[in-house]
């Protein structure tokens, strides 16, 4: 027998309006409770003097009990002759906006609820204009509490009027507007006949009407990683890389990429948790990889399929923006962007325009997003992240922005900026899809050397004891047992850089570029590399850190910063005690060396 078909819908309003009743409903007319279930919560309800009311069914908080309003995004499983749905309640309450966005984030389809009686409020608008943010156009308009308004169709046409007004300003046309009663039951999974002037569907019909999204299995495939696992018990020597797939589906021998950094492999096994290894994976998977090739891939990578589209890469995007955050998204600040398994800094770069999603006001003459704005900015992050645009895979063109420790606002990916390093981001995959890796791995160097490979800039201004610092530095990991090697800028510029410095003007962009390419080898045979440097600048680091596929650390050594670089650390000019104690305590705490 052919498997039916799997909906995602959510259910998003003003609260009060009643998603949580019209869930209940569902689950109640449709017989999809537990046996007994119902009279259970009737029974609760009768013994405790209090009128009973379908949300019960999905209040599994004691704090949703207490205060009658949905705090997290509960979810209720019903079938139909069509399809099985997961039907999504997102909180309704303007305290409780990130948890609706979560809920609409994995939704293919919506209902926007609202009260016959109070009509269109602030969060009726607030959630319509993110579900169209979140890309997600298929939207039934649900007038609910007929009853309230003893089921006047004139209420129910003004209503309707001043939402589609609304609608249409945000570009969205829902393909259904019904008057419903979720707690008389009218409209839900039959024709109610106390509304003969409406002739359109009931809630089942409309849920049934709506068309699921092209198979996640046709598209590209996609699996963000989140992380990579060596085994080394009883012989078992794998290196599995895992995640979960987003989109497509991969057979083993497939050759893959990962981006930004463009390494390839083929697949080798497919591997499951506690099973045997399978022959295919398919979207909604968590799934593990070995490769028949080695390479060092690092989590937040984007895995993706050879010959098939690829992601976009870039540290300068355009993004559409909803801000929750108790305090201002403003430039010059840093943030953190999550985005699948990917968490890197981010900067506000500019804000090209504001809007008011209550009532659409606009303005590009602000330069910060104040909390419940929505905005079309340009974000700069410190390195390349790999996604997609919305109107390709929307899963993986969605993001969050982190500030303090909490989730302050989220968005879409609308388009792919250039940037000063795409250029060489676009040579360093190239030489990464070239490589001829070593029959001996990172891991394996990692092991040996009882360290992982790192780069440990000194930059400041002249005159400050850098090159002492670092040569001293590099003394003490060789004498506690560290691979090391210190390298000093102009002993780099007057070799292997030596033709940078015969034209008038020197290239230093191609200079930091191939000291990069320099120390990218270094790293790569497993050294914690020394490097000294006057006055490196954010571009400088910039350029690094799209060519070297290691982490490194920037140590400003000097009083007084001088240049635009936000260093790990900031050192005393020529205190040379402190400053290696300090820097040894930097790695052993980022666990670049692991003994004393």
């Amino acid at each position: 027998m052919q498997k039916k078909e799997d909906m995602n819908i959510v259910i998003v309003g003003h609260v009060d309006h009643g998603k949580s009743t019209l869930m209940g409903r569902l689950l109640a007319d449709t017989d999809s409770l537990p046996e007994g279930k119902l009279e259970q919560v009737k029974e609760t309800c009768r013994r405790n003097s209090k009128p009973f009311e379908y949300a019960f069914l999905l209040d599994a908080l004691k704090d949703e009990q207490s205060q009658g309003i949905t705090i997290d995004t509960a979810r209720c499983f019903f079938k139909t002759e069509k399809r099985d749905y997961i039907i999504l309640d997102a909180p309704g309450h303007i305290e409780f906006l990130k948890n609706m966005i979560t809920g609409a984030s994995r939704a293919e389809a919506a209902l926007l609820m609202i009260d016959a009686k109070e009509g269109v409020q602030e969060n009726s608008r607030r959630h319509a204009y993110m579900l169209s943010m979140l890309g997600i156009r298929q939207i039934a308009v649900v007038i609910n509490k007929m009853d309230l308004v003893d089921y006047d169709e004139k209420v129910y046409e003004s209503v309707k009027e001043e939402y589609l007004e609304f609608l249409k300003q945000i570009n969205i046309t829902p393909k259904f507007v019904l008057p419903v009663s979720s707690f008389m039951g009218e409209n839900i999974v039959k024709k109610s006949d106390k509304m003969p002037w409406y002739d359109g569907m009931c809630i089942l019909e409309v849920l049934d009407e709506f068309e699921c999204e092209e198979d996640h299995a046709n598209q590209p495939f996609r699996m963000p990683v989140q992380d990579v696992y060596k085994f080394t018990r009883n012989g078992d020597d794998r290196r599995i890389v895992a995640g979960t797939i987003e989109t497509g589906t991969i057979r083993i021998g497939q050759e893959v990429v990962f981006y930004p950094s463009g390494k390839r492999s083929h697949i080798k096994n497919i591997e499951v948790f506690n099973a045997d290894p399978i022959e295919v994976g398919v979207p909604g998977m968590a799934i593990g990889f070995t490769m028949e090739e080695q390479i060092y891939i690092t989590r937040g990578e984007m895995m993706a399929i050879e010959g098939e589209p690829r992601p976009k890469t870039a540290s300068r995007i355009a993004a559409n923006i909803f801000w929750l955050g108790k305090k201002e998204l403003v430039p010059g600040k840093m943030y953190y962007l999550k985005i699948g398994s990917e968490k890197v800094k981010m900067e506000l770069e500019s804000v090209k325009g504001v809007i008011n999603s209550s009532n659409l006001s606009s303005t590009d003459e602000k330069q910060a997003v104040a909390k419940n704005e929505v905005a079309e900015c340009i974000l700069r992050t410190d390195k390349p992240i790999a996604f997609d645009l919305v109107e390709d895979i929307a899963g993986t063109s969605r993001f969050v922005i982190v500030d303090d420790y909490e989730i302050a606002g989220g968005g879409i990916i609308t388009e792919a900026l250039s940037d000063e390093e795409q250029e060489i981001r676009e040579s360093a995959m190239l030489r990464n899809y070239k490589w001829e890796s070593s029959e001996i791995s990172v891991e394996d160097r990692i092991e040996h050397y009882a360290q992982r490979p790192t780069m440990v800039v000194l930059t400041g201004p002249e005159n400050v004891g850098k090159k002492k610092m670092a040569k001293l530095l590099e003394r003490e990991l060789m004498n506690c047992g560290r691979y090391v090697y210190y390298l000093g800028m102009g002993s780099f510029l007057y070799g292997v850089g030596a033709d940078t410095k015969k034209s008038d003007i020197q290239d230093h962009t191609e200079q930091i570029r191939r000291f990069g390419e320099t120390a990218n080898l270094l790293l790569d045979a497993g050294i914690i590399l020394v490097v000294t440097a006057t006055g490196l600048t954010q571009s400088d680091y910039k350029i690094m850190k799209t060519v070297i596929e290691s982490e490194f650390e920037i140590v400003w050594v000097g009083n007084q910063l001088t240049t635009d670089i936000s260093p790990d650390m900031q050192l005393e000019d020529k205190d040379y005690e402190t400053g290696i104690r300090k820097i040894k305590d930097m790695l052993k705490e980022s666990g670049f060396i692991f003994k004393a």
